[in-house]
């Protein structure tokens, strides 16, 4: 059997199922192509869909001829189809695709979740508890710990997206260096501790709200009362109309500059990111100059 890890959509647990896989003894291949022409495949077949699915496809496309495709699930926002079924719409939009098979992110799914995947691979329940108990030290995803929050001679903003979008480095590349291209220090929301976000996260008014929700919410609490934060600037995947709903509601909720703007595979430029530059910039100098200043969360 020959199955595709898909390392797309911000997955913080890659190394757990690549060594999972290993250990199963299954034959594994992970996308290797050019971000941009992974990107073309998808947007090929989905052209007005959202960059991460496209992206997502093209790497699944790119893996020819597989028995299955492992694929991360993303945490989903109120209207978001995708972030709830992906694995599920992609086969009914285009005819051909391996069996798709979702993967949780962490938490208690993922060893249950495991446990099915060994069995449904190999058929040898021995094997399967053998190769769990020696990836069980991969599962908690390395030590958490807080990015830094400041940095010499440059202004701090948190940036506060989808793990799909900001935790993709092929996706997510563009707008950190355009960000720190004029000087700013940004802390991407995909960068933060997932216990800190989540406890942030239980906090939110709204409490059947979805995951994906809860944790923009608990990754913008957990940064905006920090001081050294200036502004909150939020990142949407381009075309994804669930998620550009779900930022706006969020900007409406902080009182510090904030800004939304929609990111897409290959944008290198936000002109809209100058202005925002300048009052994040001016207000920090004027509270520097007054000795006024936030006070931390």
């Amino acid at each position: 059997m020959k199955v595709g890890l898909l390392n797309s959509l911000g997955t913080r647990h890659a190394r757990y199922w690549a060594a999972l896989l290993r250990e199963l003894g299954v034959e594994t291949v992970t996308p290797s192509l050019p971000t941009g022409e992974a990107l073309a495949l998808g947007r090929e077949s989905l052209p007005g869909e959202p960059v991460q699915v496209q992206l997502a496809l093209g790497r699944i496309l790119e893996l020819g001829r597989v028995d299955a495709v492992l694929v991360p699930r993303a945490a989903p926002v109120a209207n978001d189809a995708w972030g709830e079924a992906l694995t599920e719409l992609l086969p009914r939009r285009l005819s051909g695709l391996p069996t798709l098979i979702p993967l949780p992110e962490g938490g208690d799914e993922m060893a249950a979740a495991a446990m099915d995947l060994g069995q449904r691979l190999t058929r040898n329940p021995g094997r399967v508890r053998l190769a769990l108990e020696r990836v069980k030290p991969l599962a908690s995803g390395g030590r958490e710990e807080m990015p830094a929050l400041s940095r010499a001679s440059r202004v701090t903003v948190a940036v506060i997206g989808p793990r799909a979008l900001l935790g993709d480095p092929d996706l997510g590349g563009g707008l950190r260096s355009a960000l720190e291209g004029l000087g700013l220090h940004p802390v991407f929301s995909s960068e933060l501790p997932a216990s800190q976000v989540a406890a942030r996260g239980e906090r939110m008014e709204r409490a059947t709200a979805p995951a994906g929700e809860r944790e923009l919410f608990g990754a913008l609490k957990l940064l905006e009362g920090k001081s050294a934060v200036r502004g909150v600037l939020f990142a949407s995947p381009a075309r994804d109309g669930a998620h550009r709903a779900a930022l706006n509601r969020l900007a409406g909720q902080t009182h510090k500059p904030a800004l939304v703007i929609d990111v897409d595979g290959g944008q290198t430029e936000w002109p809209e990111l100058v202005g925002f530059r300048d009052r994040v910039t001016l207000g920090a100098s004027a509270r520097a100059a007054t000795g006024a200043d936030g006070g931390e969360a």
